[in-house]
């Protein structure tokens, strides 16, 4: 009961400093610079579904930019022609997404390795393919006339509710299931465990806030390109979570927080911004192989570094 008394204490806590920061702080803010900060927040919307399906789970994919394509056009086709209002068109768009993530990864997740990447590959491919040749979706050119409805507040409530909601996850019955079958999948099924059903679990899920993150993209410009999807952002993503820390939920966070800022922060320099980002990359991958945290989260290398500081022994003694 207290446990969750707490957890809710602190959804209403983070909810009411987002809204807070939204109404009082975001006004007087530079447009640029809150610009850079939501684009960050629907980055690590999809980051960290992506987290849960190849950090947890083991499952390499590389079609998640897929999923936010199909959560884009279905929240902004609901607008258009059914007149849904954009919170009820994120909700549509993080569905249908996850109903895309079922539909691909039932027949498919009991595929691994090389194999399963390959697939998620062809499937982002495809998505965009059938964008560009529908008319009714603007094909090429994209769908314009969606309403500006993307702000830091909208944007980080959902980043809130899911980070809380893959964490629960993570720490239930099921979040250990996701880690046996990303360690040892044969040793998992041997126990009776349905390792196929928690695949597809993992990759519905990752697809539904996938879906919610291309939702909100699709409401923040009032207008949406199948180039915005293309391959290259699912590797970036992926590149997010490998980079944070393959075994945790906080890592690629903060990995996607920093890929996602660092070009903008590079552009005084913009002849030479992507070398630099490259060589971060590089230097990154040879300096933490493991990633920034590895397999631990940033609330437990904040309890060591409370622990290791000066006087702590004579404290707890």
């Amino acid at each position: 009961m207290r446990q969750g008394a707490l957890a809710y204490g602190i959804l209403a806590l983070l909810l009411a400093a987002v809204w807070g920061i939204e109404l009082f702080l975001v006004p007087w803010t530079d447009p640029y610079l809150t610009d850079i900060v939501i684009r960050v927040g629907i980055n690590l919307l999809a980051v960290m579904g992506l987290a849960l399906v190849l950090g947890f789970t083991g499952q390499f994919s590389l079609g998640h930019a897929g999923f936010m394509a199909v959560g884009a056009y279905a929240a902004a086709a609901s607008t258009l022609y059914a007149g849904v209002p954009p919170v009820g068109g994120i909700v549509v768009g993080g569905l249908v997404a996850a109903l895309a993530g079922f539909g691909v990864g039932l027949p498919t997740l009991r595929l691994s390795g090389d194999y399963l990447a390959v697939v998620t590959l062809g499937f982002n491919g495809i998505i965009i393919v059938l964008i560009q040749n529908s008319p009714a979706l603007g094909g090429a050119q994209g769908l314009t006339g969606l309403p500006v409805a993307t702000t830091f507040g909208l944007t980080f409530t959902c980043v809130v509710l899911g980070g809380l909601f893959i964490r629960n996850l993570l720490v239930s019955p099921l979040g250990r299931v996701f880690e046996a079958v990303r360690d040892n999948e044969i040793a998992t099924r041997s126990l009776g465990i349905d390792t196929t059903r928690a695949k597809v679990l993992a990759f519905v899920v990752g697809a539904f806030w996938a879906g919610v993150s291309g939702a909100l993209i699709a409401y923040y410009r009032s207008s949406i390109f199948p180039s915005q999807f293309q391959f290259d952002r699912s590797i970036e993503q992926v590149a997010m979570v490998v980079l944070g820390g393959t075994g945790s939920l906080s890592g690629p966070l903060i990995a996607a927080t920093i890929l996602s800022a660092l070009p903008e922060v590079l552009r005084p320099v913009a002849q030479y911004r992507m070398v630099i980002y490259s060589i971060v990359l590089i230097a990154m991958m040879i300096l933490r192989p493991t990633g920034l945290l590895g397999n631990h989260e940033l609330s437990d290398v904040l309890k060591r570094l409370w622990q290791k500081r000066p006087g702590a022994r004579s404290t707890a003694a």
